[in-house]
């Protein structure tokens, strides 16, 4: 399998160690449901594993829970509910959206709120390397001291501290010695949760708790670690210069980004509120038929949802059980080339859509074929475990 690599702009083999992959993939903050935007993001991680597992590789899958943080604190006082009760609920909520939607359980989700000592540690780490500094209770990373920051974005001063302001920094904080410094420690308001630190009782930031939470939960260097292409900047970015800072110079092997969903014209996320509900989805049309919808765009390519999408995606599972159903059979050598034509498209950078087009041609030879008895290999036999691969079983639909 070959994967698109963000820090190096190019395709990079995936090569398990003894016969192992870990993928860190960047979770929720649980406030709400599971939109298609995030069913995108982890439609795409799911398929890597279903593959390499095809393969038989050991994958150790970990997608964490941001239970702390301005937005869930916000929403909690807005509900007038507890921010530990109100995060349990929707990711509850959320990892029910995801299980229907027929994603494979991960092996661990840890929630930020439970490493919060460790993070004090890593924090205080940066500090006696001279990487962080303290500034009234508050802790900055100093990106002057770590030159490579930018590298993962390729993105110039200026533009970083631009999207800094619309993604939740503040580069024109006082405190702070340069606008791209962010934030690894902050002093709890009044009624906010708080752990005790060396420089104020607060909480962490939020990239120190994907670099602590990954690191923690698998080998380092990471083998996959993702998320949304707006995760990016800041979010990766800073995690990297956290750990190179703290003495981890070789984090993560493989880099893989998702693009964005719209709708409306606009990026579908909870601040615009232009989204379409997974579950809204799934009440709807098969788990299958959404997978289909999802296959049927590259991972690094964004798309605008529209209601076509899910007629076509319908259109195109009444085709794949059609074909299944029909007495239709190949043999070895034809069925070989199938799975390896399909297989081939997911190695190169999961090329969904390209798997799909094999998937296509071989209902269209099945169901145009005629009743043949001939061969060993069933259309449905065939089918069945390619289908597999994408997440999108008929036998369950």
């Amino acid at each position: 399998m070959h994967l698109f690599d963000t820090a190096t702009a190019s395709p990079a083999p995936l090569i398990p160690r003894d016969g192992r992959i870990g993928m860190y993939v960047c979770g929720i903050t649980p406030y709400d449901g599971g939109h298609l935007g995030h069913a995108f993001t982890y439609h795409t991680f799911d398929v890597i594993a279903r593959r390499l597992r095809a393969d038989g590789v050991t994958v150790r899958s970990v997608r964490n829970v941001t239970d702390v943080d301005d937005d869930i604190l916000r929403v909690a006082r807005e509900r007038g509910v507890g921010y530990l009760e109100l995060g349990e609920r929707e990711s509850q909520r959320f990892d029910r959206d995801m299980a229907d939607l027929g994603l494979l359980d991960v092996d661990a989700s840890p929630r930020a709120t439970a490493r919060v000592p460790e993070m004090v540690e890593w924090i205080a780490r940066l500090v006696d390397a001279g990487a962080a500094y303290e500034s009234q209770g508050w802790v900055y990373f100093q990106v002057d001291l770590f030159p490579a920051y930018g590298s993962l974005c390729r993105l110039d001063t200026a533009t970083m501290v631009k999207l800094s302001r619309s993604r939740g920094a503040d580069p024109d904080d006082p405190r702070k010695r340069n606008p791209l410094d962010f934030v690894l420690w902050q002093p709890s308001r009044d009624g906010e949760p708080h752990w005790p630190s060396p420089w104020s009782a607060g909480r962490p930031g939020w990239h120190i708790e994907c670099t602590v939470l990954s690191a923690s939960e698998l080998a380092l260097p990471i083998d996959i670690h993702g998320g949304g292409d707006d995760l990016i900047f800041p979010h990766h970015e800073s995690e990297i210069a956290q750990a190179v800072a703290a003495g981890v110079p070789d984090y993560v092997r493989h880099w893989v980004h998702v693009a964005m969903v719209g709708y409306h014209g606009e990026k579908m996320s909870k601040s615009l509120g232009n989204l379409v509900f997974v579950r809204e989805l799934l009440d709807e049309v098969p788990a299958a038929v959404v997978r289909l919808l999802l296959s049927a765009h590259h991972h690094r390519v964004a798309w605008e949802y529209d209601r076509s999408e899910l007629a076509r995606a319908h259109a195109r599972w009444d085709a794949y059980g059609a074909a299944m159903d029909t007495m239709s059979r190949f043999s070895i050598a034809d069925a070989q080339a199938v799975r390896d034509g399909f297989m081939s498209r997911i190695d190169d950078d999961i090329d969904t859509p390209g798997a799909l087009a094999v998937l296509d041609d071989l209902a269209g030879r099945s169901l145009h074929s005629g009743p043949r008895g001939v061969g060993d290999v069933a259309t449905a036999q065939l089918m069945a475990p390619l289908l597999d691969v994408l997440g999108a079983p008929l036998a369950t639909g």
